[in-house]
């Protein structure tokens, strides 16, 4: 009698081992949550609230001393955002900073620092008696150091842009970012040598 195993016909198929595909996701920046909740994406601002809320509720409670301020400053702080993402260009800075900037504003609206809102200088306006070769010099020493910021470490860009482009001080980026203030110094000096490396032998 044969064998049934000389028989392949009456066996069943061989199963292969299950594989699984990995698939490397980039992670969504700030900037892109901003612009999708801009178009009004209810799960991106949930996903920019889940990054940012607890971050923005330490800083506020920092400043305010206060539990129930600081929480409010939170909620408005993000409907802030809902309101104002439409807005936001990513060209002239990325999301974190633009975030942030949004949440020391209600932070200083909530401890009734300000008695009067702030004055907003239009940046679109042109200079007087400054002509196109000067606005494309301009242009393009603000590309080289864009250029140059996207070379440093993410860490590090974090850091510069929150104090270049939303005007914090170190105690507050260590707040915001829930970090040491001497992590804060250590990356701001590494940063700082690097775009200096980056930028040398430019006429900027």
């Amino acid at each position: 009698m044969e064998s049934a195993l000389a028989l392949p016909g009456l066996l069943p198929p061989r199963r292969e081992p299950a594989t699984m595909r990995v698939v490397h996701v980039e992670p969504t920046t700030d900037g892109d949550l901003i612009l999708r909740i801009g178009t009004g994406d209810r799960a991106a601002f949930e996903t920019l609230y889940r990054r940012y809320a607890r971050s923005v509720f330490g800083l506020a409670l920092r400043r305010l001393g206060d539990r129930g301020r600081a929480e409010d400053a939170v909620q408005e702080t993000f409907t802030s955002i809902w309101r104002s993402a439409p807005s936001y260009k990513p060209e002239r800075g990325p999301g974190g900073p633009w975030l942030f900037a949004v949440a020391r504003n209600a932070i200083v609206d909530r401890g009734r620092v300000r008695s009067e809102p702030p004055v907003e200088t239009p940046t679109d306006a042109p200079e007087p008696g400054v002509g196109p070769p000067e606005r494309a010099e301009s242009g393009w020493v603000s590309w080289r150091v864009h250029r140059a910021l996207e070379e440093l470490p993410e860490r590090e860009r974090t850091v510069v842009e929150l104090a270049y482009w939303s005007g914090l001080s170190q105690s507050e980026i260590a707040d915001f970012l829930n970090i040491p203030l001497g992590t804060v110094k250590t990356r701001t000096r590494s940063a700082l040598a690097r775009l200096a490396d980056e930028l040398a032998g430019e006429d900027l």
